[in-house]
């Protein structure tokens, strides 16, 4: 049976065109010259897959992806938003509404089939046969280098949201090559970030997931990497790692990604599906400067500006000569939100002991900041 596609544009031209070098290809249309219309074509003929433009008169195609994806029977469409904008952050809130793939016009028609039928062909990603439904709140990490403790920032993190905020939490890693948190708890090297990063993007779902992820006796689950260099080729599943972002907020309250300082090709589909962006940096000149241009990036992606950014400093050592709050903050331009401050004979115990660094003086300085860091995300989530 031919696949169903809906095509939305306020230009007729458009629609009769793209309409009939569809049609040529065997696709059944479906056409719609407003918002309105779409939704309401999207319920009643329940299409494989919608040609949405963004500019439209009554509402625009943000606005449109956004309807569709809070319906259980549409959230599943697959949708392509076809449109002459063409700046990043354009692209970024279509991406953030919820849209599969992003096309700008002018394009030749084989490229328009080509990417509709690959859309329909790895399961449309928004298969009908599960409809993503995020209900939890997904907070990505990230640091412009390496060494920083992003990853064992966020996962004491994990465990002080769980145990004192009462909030089902899941800490993942998205670093294929590059784990530490299976190394540091003494776990064997794991492959459950692998085996999701091999499949096909279609078999990305709720279920694969929750099977690969690990359960401690801290309450939190953990999605790890392993530390494997040959492993880190893994980031070039763009589109697995696209569906395990998408997919991850519907299996917690909270989800704690460890972006890392790998930037991820197509990062800005990992970070369309955060809610908020935490950005670590440490109290040294050259990090500041890398801190700053980092900050300069993300801004292109809305955070910062539409959505929600902190900075926490995080200080690994003692050292006599080292920036101040004050100076950081002048030269970031941002306020920091939380110090962590350093506690290198800590650090080692936990490692040595595999066990949470908070849990080595529960009521100690650092498990305060953690706490406090924690209450700042747990009074988000409420709002």
């Amino acid at each position: 049976m031919a696949a169903k596609v809906l095509i939305v544009d306020d230009d007729i031209e458009t629609l009769r065109l793209v309409g009939l070098m569809l049609q040529r290809q065997g696709f059944q249309i479906v056409a719609a010259n407003n918002g309105k219309q779409a939704i309401a074509l999207a319920k009643s003929e329940l299409p494989e897959l919608i040609l949405l433009d963004v500019m439209m008169p009554d509402m625009d195609g943000y606005e449109v992806t956004r309807q569709l994806r809070k319906d259980p029977n549409t959230a599943g469409i697959a949708i392509l938003m076809f449109t002459a904008k063409s700046q990043v952050a354009d692209k970024v809130a279509g991406y953030d509404a919820g849209v599969d793939d992003y096309l700008t016009k002018p394009i030749h028609p084989a490229e328009l089939v080509a990417r509709i039928k690959a859309l329909l062909n790895r399961g449309k990603l928004r298969g009908a046969t599960e409809a993503v439904s995020p209900k939890g709140y997904m907070v990505g990490c990230i640091a412009s280098k390496g060494g920083i403790g992003i990853s064992t920032t966020i996962f004491n993190l994990g465990i002080v949201l769980h145990q004192r905020h009462k909030l089902d939490v899941i800490v993942a890693e998205l670093r294929p090559g590059q784990g530490s948190m299976a190394l540091d708890l003494g776990f064997a090297s794991p492959d459950s970030l692998n085996k999701l990063l091999q499949s096909q993007p279609a078999e990305i779902n709720s279920s694969a997931i929750e099977s690969q992820l690990l359960r401690t006796s801290y309450g939190i689950r953990l999605l790890m990497a392993s530390s494997h260099i040959q492993d880190a080729a893994l980031l070039i599943q763009t589109e697995q790692i696209q569906q395990l972002t998408r997919h991850l907020p519907a299996l917690a309250q909270v989800v704690l990604l460890d972006i890392g300082a790998s930037f991820i090709p197509n990062i800005e589909q990992v970070l369309s599906n955060c809610h908020e962006l935490i950005v670590a940096t440490e109290p040294y000149p050259s990090s500041i400067q890398r801190t700053r241009l980092l900050l300069d990036n993300v801004a292109e992606v809305g955070f910062g500006k539409s959505k929600l950014l902190h900075l926490i400093a995080i200080n690994r050592l003692r050292a006599d000569i080292q920036l101040s709050i004050t100076q950081m903050q002048e030269m970031l331009g941002r306020p920091i939100a939380q110090v962590i401050s350093p506690v290198p004979e800590l650090a080692f115990q936990a490692v040595q002991r595999g066990i949470p660094l908070i849990q080595i003086q529960p009521d100690g300085l650092v498990a305060q900041q953690f706490n406090q860091l924690a209450t700042q995300i747990a009074e988000r989530i409420k709002e």
